[in-house]
């Protein structure tokens, strides 16, 4: 979980901090007496006295030290221009005001999640009948699992069954061209991801059932995401290794966000927090190695590398699908060199290697026995 210090000595506004943002950050409630004593970190919030002239002195020299890209915020009266210049001359990334509240203080830490939601693809992607349930479902868990609310598994079952139907009856290419026109790339990326494990699902030969969780695999994969600060999650350009680091957890708060949900699987949970992990070991949250990674993660893992190397990016162009499957096939002994070669089938491309022989649809079918 992020780390979230609130520096208070105002007397009041803790509760609601409590209340709305425990379950999201690793909270911490300290007196600024003990300020030195505590190191800066990704997010820190001041409601303290701003008419102290030593105290703010020993502000402003500790936020010297404060990591790169963190977010500081204060709390300020409404009414007082003075203490609002006060904070930001002392280096505040944002303000709110008293009396906090955790949602409000929510969205200027990690950003207002909701706003992704805003469709602006022509036709609006939502009036589909195949991608606005998909959508729909994914938006209203990410934002659950945002602000820690239920998740509705319902409407995510219900969704996934619509796009096996649509993966069936229109192929994975419509799909595909359909969601691609998702203004938020993280929204369209899960989007992607789905369709193409439906795809490979089916291609291997699952049942209209085990296709249907394997969509709702797809949708909550990357819901730890909705935890990510949106500067991070939504950044036009390439990340640096700090920003990078923190995204990285985002399998780890995907499982956080999904563990207390009543009826969620092992297998579910599974492929949630391990879709970054390689069979050499060199993949994270945990390096997991060879028979510790379960079948079906693998078959998730190689659906969101494929996803990433063919979506649009503002700083690259989008690769075509042999190109992508190359990437796939260069990663070697990181992926399952036999689920790697079913895929390109999945895909509906034509790059076989002529040593592979025939495909072997069965064995695969046989091995996995996915039951979520």
């Amino acid at each position: 979980m992020h780390r979230l210090t609130v520096f208070n000595d105002a007397g009041g506004g803790v509760d609601a901090i409590q209340r709305d943002l425990g379950h999201i950050f690793e909270l911490r409630i300290v007196p600024l007496s003990l300020l030195q004593d505590t190191a800066p970190g990704q997010f820190q919030v001041f409601d303290v006295n701003l008419s102290d002239g030593a105290r703010v002195d020993e502000i402003k020299k500790w936020l010297k030290h404060r990591p790169s890209g963190s977010k500081v915020v204060f709390a300020i009266d409404k009414t007082s221009r003075a203490e609002r210049i006060q904070a930001y001359a002392l280096g505040a990334t944002d303000i709110v005001h008293r009396p906090v509240g955790g949602r409000a203080l929510l969205k200027l830490l990690l950003g207002d999640f909701n706003s992704l939601s805003l469709d602006t693809s022509v036709p609006p992607l939502r009036f589909f009948p195949a991608t606005g349930p998909v959508l729909s479902a994914m938006e209203n868990a990410f934002s659950s699992a945002c602000l820690g609310a239920p998740i509705d598994l319902d409407s995510v079952h219900a969704a996934g069954d619509v796009l096996v139907q649509c993966i069936e009856s229109q192929g994975l290419g419509s799909w595909i061209g359909n969601v691609r026109r998702h203004h938020s790339r993280t929204y369209q990326h899960s989007l992607i991801v789905t369709g193409v494990a439906v795809a490979f699902g089916q291609n291997l030969g699952f049942s209209a059932q085990d296709r249907e969780n394997l969509a709702f695999a797809g949708i909550l994969h990357d819901i730890g995401k909705a935890r990510i600060p949106l500067s991070i999650l939504e950044k036009p350009g390439s990340l640096d290794a700090d920003e990078m680091a923190i995204m990285r957890k985002h399998a780890e708060y995907g499982f956080d966000a999904l563990a207390p949900v009543p009826g969620i699987s092992k297998d579910i949970l599974d492929m949630v927090v391990h879709h970054h992990e390689y069979l050499d070991g060199s993949g994270y949250p945990h390096g997991l190695k060879a028979d510790e990674i379960s079948d079906l993660v693998r078959i998730i893992t190689i659906s969101d590398i494929f996803s990433a190397l063919i979506e649009r990016r503002s700083y690259r162009r989008p690769m075509s699908g042999e190109d992508a499957y190359q990437k796939l096939l260069e990663l070697g002994s990181k992926l399952d060199t036999e689920l790697v070669r079913e895929f390109q089938f999945a895909a509906g491309l034509t790059v076989a290697s002529p040593e592979w022989g025939p495909p072997i649809y069965s064995e695969i079918v046989n091995r996995s026995e996915p039951r979520l």
